[in-house]
């Protein structure tokens, strides 16, 4: 029965988002392709007017006003790795990341899809304008990688999206480090202080388990605003506050059926006691009683983490990440974009992507298979583990994102979104075209 419970913790939130995240890859690329039309089309001037659009926040002397572009980025984004940094502390608490044996394989293949890429981008831009863009294809975007992975059906196990969601989220830990570390500006120590001390309550809060949600939201906020005027990526205020809130629930699971089936008996008795007592008026007082008690164990035996990832996720799914394509992904095409298209910040980014990522991948994962320091599982074969690897050249959401970073205000930022956008298709075509037509392992029934 444990064994069971274990295995339900760690499988049901795990296909909830595979199915959440194959949908939004869908939705992804009919966004983009939304974006690119619009930004050719005889309205190409409304799209880069909409994005720059300046909007404003003022509270007494606090003023923040940005493009809806930067808000966009700043901070709707900085929700988007809030759930990423949810679901990397889940995975490392529950997950396919809890224990050394299970993390060691995607870590391996994770190091391998992040280091290769980066070097392979470094040496051909060294000394170059572009260098600061390294970081770019270092990053996989799940959403594209599911999605297409789900095209496929049952030919692909259950274990290889594990492969690729453990690698995906390793992935994006090194993400957010080179974010933090690489591509800070100008520090506002007094900004930075806030901003920590507001991270330093947040870590106290968790330590004695409150578990309001509300109370984390709002110190967040203030958090997210913090680092947004200290020069340090407002994106991560949403991974540090992930870090703070509570994984564990405020009642057990045992307590929860226990009170739940106490609650239950004591209204069939109640019930039957009516059903006997034909003269008695029945009440509804009991039965709402029982509702509101057992609607309240619900929330409380459900941890705070797994009640914000799902809160959030579906938002995060279907609509930021699809405005964040829509504001980003409109790249105007012309003589000019195509004939400077052979350049080494491109080559760096559509080699490392589609040759760097699958390179690194397998070479890291036969290393740590070889040398057993991780095993990798017998349901899938290492051709389909190849297929996984291409499809961790899809860039997209976090490539585009670290290209805005590392080329703001540059020519270079149309050519890097541009052979993102050819990477991210040639990698998901030939992943897909190979797992379509590799035999995979027989499975059991």
């Amino acid at each position: 029965m444990a064994k069971y419970q274990l295995v339900r913790r760690i499988i049901y939130p795990l296909q909830e988002f595979v199915r959440a995240e194959a949908f939004s890859g869908i939705v992804l690329i009919f966004i983009t392709l939304v974006a690119l039309a619009w930004a050719n089309s005889p309205w190409s001037e409304s799209y880069a007017a909409t994005w720059n659009t300046v909007l404003s926040f003022k509270l007494g002397d606090l003023e923040i006003s940005k493009a809806a572009l930067l808000w966009i980025n700043d901070g709707l984004m900085a929700i988007f790795f809030l759930v990423v940094g949810l679901e990397i502390k889940r995975e490392m608490l529950t997950g396919e990341l809890s224990t050394f044996r299970r993390a060691a394989f995607p870590v391996m293949g994770a190091l391998g899809g992040m280091l290769v890429p980066a070097g392979i981008y470094a040496y051909l831009n060294q000394g170059l304008e572009g260098f600061g863009g390294w970081g770019v294809p270092m990053a996989t975007d799940i959403a594209f990688a599911i999605g297409i992975l789900t095209l496929l059906g049952k030919r692909i196990p259950l274990t290889l999206k594990l492969f690729l969601v453990a690698y995906a989220i390793v992935d994006d830990i090194g993400a957010v480090l080179v974010i933090a570390v690489l591509y800070t500006s100008d520090l506002n120590m007094l900004s930075l202080s806030v901003g920590f001390l507001m991270f330093g309550i947040l870590v106290m809060l968790s330590a004695v388990r409150v578990n309001s949600i509300w109370i984390y939201t709002i110190l967040g906020l203030v958090m997210w605003v913090a680092f947004l005027k200290s020069g340090v990526h407002a994106t991560v205020a949403g991974i540090l506050l992930a870090v703070t809130i509570p994984a564990r629930p405020k009642i057990s699971e045992e307590d929860f059926v226990t009170s739940t089936d106490t609650i239950l008996g004591e209204l069939h008795a109640v019930h039957l006691n009516q059903l006997h007592k034909s003269d008695v008026p029945e009440s509804g007082d009991e039965l709402q009683a029982a509702v509101n008690t057992i609607e309240q164990n619900c929330e409380e035996v459900q941890s705070p983490l797994l009640r914000m990832e799902h809160g959030l996720h579906n938002w995060v799914a279907f609509a930021i990440m699809p405005v964040f394509a829509l504001a980003n992904a409109g790249i105007y095409i012309d003589a000019k974009l195509t004939d400077g298209f052979n350049n080494p910040v491109s080559w760096g980014i559509i080699l490392g992507l589609v040759i760097g990522k699958p390179v690194g991948i397998i070479l890291f994962t036969t290393l740590a298979h070889f040398t057993k320091l991780a095993e990798k599982p017998a349901s899938y074969n290492w051709q389909q583990l190849l297929g996984a690897s291409l499809l961790g050249g899809i860039g997209f959401t976090m490539a585009i994102f670290i290209a805005n970073l590392a080329f703001a205000g540059t020519t270079l930022l149309p050519q890097a979104k541009l052979a993102i956008l050819f990477a991210s298709l040639i990698a998901g075509l030939s992943g897909y075209l190979l797992l379509r037509i590799t035999r995979g392992v027989p499975q059991p029934d």
